[in-house]
């Protein structure tokens, strides 16, 4: 990649501001992806959202005082200055009002996840970003670890003698954290490694909850049917298994070699800065459509068509 492009953040409030500037920005990290550089960000932050107020100051002074970049005073400020704009902010409420500010500047963005904290805002980011000629891509890490990208790939061990995935079962730590309802906080972990395997489609589904546990089960339209287990009294890590058609596979995402943010920035500069988004608008999409039937099932005990 011969050409740097300058990144701007939006919302300095999430552990992901410095993970990135880190891989970006310092050459001599072992897992350094070149091809960006964050130049400059905007604080941001949501007063009534603590963990999201209360860490503003401190990863701003990182990114300023570690990685030499240019604190500015409003979004609209880092839009113009960047060739690349990454909305941050762990507050999905605001990511709508944040790309609507910016979206005159034309550059590529991506939405840190959730994309938005309804479906609403979610196709009326689209909306606007199609209208605008903007390429947008919004997702979880979790979609790149590289031996999850490698069994949907075909390069996974006894992929085409196991034949195909006829279904998906996920599981890990889902801490609500109010003001984002139910699955929009760790959740979209899980949902986002969901639908990575299973693809859009979704017809319904239905959670069962207790205290300390959240069952989703997702039906799709050709039959095949995922879940995801959500836990807050048990370990804290993700897993995946693959059910196919001849065999089961497990996917160890911890057994990556390198972060699953190295291959996220990857994903991301190898399609933004060429118009594109890596992933497809539906997947983006039925991420938030499955977390909002999803959420209203934990509150009514039925199924929820989508």
């Amino acid at each position: 990649m011969s050409k740097t492009h300058k990144i701007g953040m939006i919302g300095l409030d999430t552990s992901h501001v410095e993970a990135f500037a880190k891989l970006l920005n310092d050459p001599n990290d072992p897992n350094h992806i070149p091809g960006g550089q964050v130049v400059a960000a905007y604080p941001g932050g949501s007063i009534d959202f603590e963990m999201s107020i209360s860490r503003v100051e401190g990863f701003t002074n990182t990114l300023r005082d570690e990685y030499d970049v240019k604190i500015l005073e409003s979004p609209e400020a880092v839009a113009e200055y960047c060739d690349l704009v990454f909305i941050e902010t762990i507050d999905g409420r605001k990511h709508k009002d944040m790309f609507q500010r910016i979206a005159k500047y034309g550059k590529p963005t991506f939405i840190d996840k959730p994309f938005t904290a309804n479906l609403q805002d979610a196709k009326d980011i689209l909306e606007l970003a199609h209208n605008s000629a903007i390429p947008v891509m919004s997702c979880s890490s979790l979609r790149y670890a590289d031996n999850l990208q490698a069994a949907l790939t075909g390069n996974g061990a006894g992929n085409e003698e196991s034949g195909s995935i006829v279904g998906c079962d996920t599981f890990g730590p889902m801490e609500i954290m109010p003001p984002l309802p139910g699955f929009y906080w760790y959740g979209i972990h899980t949902v986002e490694m969901l639908v990575t395997v299973m693809g859009a489609g979704c017809k319904q589904v239905q959670v069962a909850k207790n205290r300390n546990n959240d069952l989703l089960v997702c039906e799709w339209e050709d039959g095949r049917v995922g879940t995801i287990r959500g836990l807050r009294n048990a370990h804290s890590q993700f897993g995946i298994t693959l059910h196919r058609e001849k065999n089961f596979q497990p996917i160890d995402i911890y057994a990556n070699t390198r972060p699953y943010y190295a291959s996220l920035l990857e994903a991301i500069l190898r399609s933004l800065p060429e118009g594109r988004s890596d992933i497809p608008d539906n997947q983006m999409l039925e991420v938030i459509r499955i977390i909002e039937a999803a959420n209203e099932s934990r509150e009514t005990n039925k199924h929820v068509s989508i």
